[in-house]
């Protein structure tokens, strides 16, 4: 399948064929804190969001020979080949005699002077494949002074005349910061930024979706919908299943769209409710009660990563012991049970949340942090937390005579199977169509933009694609104590359509079984099969 699907040509908007011009729009505002933003990025601030038409003129920009630089930022997404693939075929379409440089493992590359030439020889081995690892990735941070002149060393040596940057919206913050220092010092060098993450949290009015969403969603969707088929068929186990997505619950949600499961949480809800841990096990042992009735001693529980950070009670407990385990107080002890410890100091509603989860459960939340100081959510097993609970739940109320059934658990998370699966049609293109808007970027002299291609549940052909300014999705926002510009992460709209469509169907889902199998990606037939878009992408765009 690698070797034909190596043959895909992806499709392309009428906007970015043939001859290309510009056509840009009014200035442009951030998403709030204007005076902070402005004030930060007094060079890329009130851009102009920019697309690209179709000309019967050939434009003279970007018939100069260049040298472009590449970096792949973050955690993986399927389509980041494809990316560069466009980027490549653009820069080469504007002059054959341009080079395309990708910076090794991620933008510590830039830094440490690491790189390899793209030639198409290497292109040609990674067109429509999933991974970054033509590259390779890294979360390396440019923050730093050092760190921009360290990279302006190698792009001077290299001729380089701008650097695409491929991440979410930490690494296009980095971008928007490396634009306006590029600028400010007269240096010559153009940054652009394309939006990738499979959590789907990097999208506002103007970027609908970022890349690698489509794929990951539809990976997890064809694993769901083999486990609904297993417990519909075994009837015998309630599927207890965590899907990646930290700070935002888009992915469950759009696997929830896809399959159908009997119970789906969404973490904004949970937030905005005051939800209790205790709620959202009651609220499914009930499920279980309902199903059982029936003589239905299975289902399916669908569980974002972060959930657990939702929770009032729980985030204000994390708060708490992320303090104390950081504390000289704390380092000093070295306490040989810090359970033991942390419930003699914690406050007295902190330290009764505390002590009411299970001691597994207890020692997963005061592990290790990551780089940040912040608790490694992809380490806690909620799904087992939760079954756990609802284990015992069920059991006081056989003892009480409500609950007639079996209850036997099974527990999965599906995270690092969907980051890198072979792009889906859509994401093929999509990312493509990044890529060559990135090189015409380039050629019309943009630096601080984002690359964005929209219209996306049309035809391909009907796709918009162009810039906008990275420096109008930026707020201001607390980091390690201290306020900085960051890109707004979007969460999931409670009033929009997909929560809305989802909501209307849940309980009806929670008591029967109304499963949807969506099965593997189709990359050849029926267009209405191999190109759809997500559940949630159809029902935002929805008129």
């Amino acid at each position: 399948m690698q070797v034909a699907r190596a043959a895909y040509q992806p499709k392309l908007p009428q906007g970015l064929k043939g001859n290309v011009t510009l056509k840009e729009g009014e200035p442009t505002q951030s998403v709030a804190d204007q005076e902070e933003i402005k004030a930060l990025f007094p060079n890329t601030y009130g851009l102009p969001l920019v697309e690209f038409v179709p000309s019967d003129k050939a434009s003279e920009s970007g018939k100069e020979p260049m040298n472009v630089g590449v970096i792949l930022s973050g955690g993986q997404a399927p389509g980041g080949h494809n990316v560069i693939s466009g980027l490549f075929d653009g820069i080469k379409r504007l002059n054959p005699a341009n080079k395309l440089y990708g910076f090794l493992l991620g933008p510590g590359g830039l830094v440490d002077h690491k790189y390899i030439e793209l030639t198409s020889d290497i292109i040609d081995e990674y067109r429509n494949t999933g991974g970054f690892d033509i590259i390779g990735s890294g979360r390396t941070k440019l923050e730093e002074e050092s760190q921009f002149e360290s990279g302006l060393e190698i792009l001077r040596e290299l001729g380089i005349k701008a650097v695409v940057i491929i991440g979410g919206d930490d690494s296009n913050t980095n971008a928007c910061v490396l634009a306006e220092y590029y600028l400010a010092h007269k240096t010559g060098i153009q940054v652009i930024g394309c939006p990738k993450t499979i959590d789907g949290d990097l999208k506002n009015d103007q970027i609908e979706t970022s890349f690698g969403f489509d794929t990951a969603c539809k990976t997890y969707s064809e694993l769901i919908g083999n486990i609904e088929r297993d417990a519909n068929s075994a009837k015998k186990y309630w599927h207890f299943i965590k899907l990646m997505g930290r700070s935002a619950s888009h992915i469950a949600l759009e696997c929830a769209l896809e399959t159908q499961p009997n119970i789906c949480i969404v973490s904004e809800e949970v937030q905005q409710k005051g939800e209790t841990l205790q709620d959202i096990v009651d609220n499914i042992a009930q499920a279980v009660a309902d199903r059982a009735k029936d003589g239905n001693n299975f289902g399916i529980v669908l569980i974002p990563e972060g959930l657990i950070e939702f929770i009032p009670s729980i985030e204000k407990l994390i708060a708490e012991l992320n303090d104390l385990l950081a504390s000289k107080e704390y380092a000093a002890d070295a306490p040989a049970d810090r359970i033991e410890w942390l419930n003699g100091k914690l406050s007295a509603a902190n330290a009764e949340v505390f002590k009411s989860l299970p001691r597994a459960f207890a020692e997963q939340l005061t592990g290790e942090r990551d780089p940040h100081g912040n608790v490694q959510v992809s380490l806690i097993e909620t799904e087992k937390l939760l079954s756990q609970m609802v284990a015992e739940k069920l059991k006081q109320m056989k003892a009480e005579g409500k609950y007639v059934g079996k209850f036997a658990a099974q527990h999965h998370f599906f995270g690092y199977e969907g980051r890198c699966a072979a792009p889906s049609n859509f994401d093929a293109d999509y990312c493509y169509s990044l890529g060559v808007s990135a090189s015409e970027l380039i050629a019309a002299g943009k630096t601080g933009y984002m690359a964005i291609v929209k219209n996306t549940t049309a035809p391909a052909d009907q796709w918009k694609a162009g810039g906008v300014p990275i420096t109008m999705m930026l707020n201001m926002e607390k980091r390690n104590g201290k306020m900085k510009p960051v890109i707004r992460k979007a969460l999931v709209e409670l009033g929009g359509k997909p929560f809305k469509e989802f909501a209307a169907h849940r309980e009806e889902w929670k008591k029967h079984t109304c499963y949807v199998y969506p099965g593997p990606i189709q990359y050849w037939g029926p267009t209405e099969v191999c190109d759809k878009t997500t559940e949630t992408l159809r029902l935002e765009q929805s008129k």
